[in-house]
């Protein structure tokens, strides 16, 4: 367990275990023995050195499992088996990517990688063909192979993840651009807040909506009949889905959420995760024309002060229109009660 003081423990990607396996089995084929541990080389230079957890070989193939530690990040892939078997294949092949079970297949439009292509992303696949061409070298061999991921669990633990909504379906899928975790960035979260945007966008869609719960995103949906695409699983990161939409732009767009979380926006607060920062009710204070300090909670402020949604909401909009910074989209805040309620909404304005 992490004290106070003590830096947090860096982990390893998806895509860096599935290299690590990937090699390992590729050299089994190879000479013979399974290299254990196994280095790979990652995009800056470092080469860490993975165990294996799974060895197997047969006529033409290998297969090694690497056991992924995320480190101190709440990742839910910790812990499971990443699996490369590696098939040799005609000369001149080259290497070639393969899902199976557990890894996803891609079946919209928008994601880095076209339709019925693995979901292997493209940084994964480069650290892969990194491992795989320095132990071709290394032994004096082509590298004519084909590659397949799989995780065992993985189609179950997909659930958890933003792959069914993405159009990702049968499972994970294999990530991450530097090969290490960095814990508590919660960079897949917002790369696959990115990955809805551009989902959403390749789909048609102009309007998409951004919500900090269950609850709102239910209440949004309903709101507006929105299609479940155009949903965005933003969680507490708004500032992740504003500045990619500042790029990449849609004509309407809602951010919704409960009181709570809506008054940090308003304070602007961008990453609204109560580590980041709380509700202030010297601000509310100012807002509602009275002191609202000896309120525990924002609830607690809001059942004293009950016209506050409107002013929270109009702040709120301030703060992420500034973040939009002029791009051509239409914006509405909107604040949801503990049960789905409206509590307060702005107009549709630009930003």
């Amino acid at each position: 367990m992490n004290t106070h003081n003590a830096p947090l423990r860096r982990g390893w990607t998806t895509g860096a275990c599935a290299a690590g396996a990937a090699r390992a089995a590729f050299e089994a084929l190879l000479c013979g023995h399974f290299p254990d541990p196994v280095e790979v080389k990652l995009p800056g230079g470092r080469r860490p050195s993975f165990a294996l957890a799974r060895q197997e070989s047969g006529d033409g193939w290998a297969l090694a499992g690497i056991i992924k530690d995320a480190g101190d990040d709440p990742d839910v892939t910790h812990g499971a088996l990443i699996c490369s078997r590696v098939r040799r294949t005609a000369p001149g092949s080259g290497i070639t990517f393969r899902a199976g079970p557990g890894v996803g297949t891609v079946t919209r439009p928008g994601l880095p990688l076209p339709a019925g292509e693995p979901a292997i992303n493209p940084k994964p696949r480069e650290i892969i063909r990194t491992a795989i061409t320095e132990a071709a070298k290394l032994h004096g061999a082509a590298d004519d192979v084909e590659i397949e991921v799989s995780i065992p669990n993985g189609e179950i633990i997909a659930q958890k993840t933003l792959n069914p909504r993405l159009g990702i379906v049968g499972g994970l899928s294999i990530l991450g651009t530097t090969g290490i975790v960095i814990p508590y960035s919660c960079s897949a979260w917002i790369h696959g807040i990115h990955n809805g945007i551009d989902v959403a966008r390749a789909e048609g869609l102009t309007h998409i909506a951004g919500a900090t719960g269950t609850t709102s995103e239910a209440a949004i949906l309903r709101l507006h009949q929105l299609p479940e695409l155009a949903l965005i699983d933003m969680g507490d990161f708004v500032g992740g889905m504003l500045k990619h939409l500042r790029t990449h732009p849609v004509e309407r767009v809602s951010i919704a959420g409960g009181f709570g979380k809506m008054t940090k926006l308003a304070q602007g607060l961008l990453d609204l995760h109560s580590k980041r920062g709380s509700v202030d009710m010297e601000f509310l204070s100012r807002l509602a024309g009275q002191d609202l300090t000896a309120a525990n909670t924002a609830l607690e402020a809001l059942h004293r002060a009950p016209d506050l949604p409107e002013k929270v909401a109009a702040l709120a909009w301030k703060t992420a229109s500034a973040t939009l910074d002029g791009a051509p989209i239409q914006l509405e805040i909107v604040i949801f009660d503990r049960e789905g309620g409206l509590l307060a909404r702005t107009p549709f304005t630009p930003v």
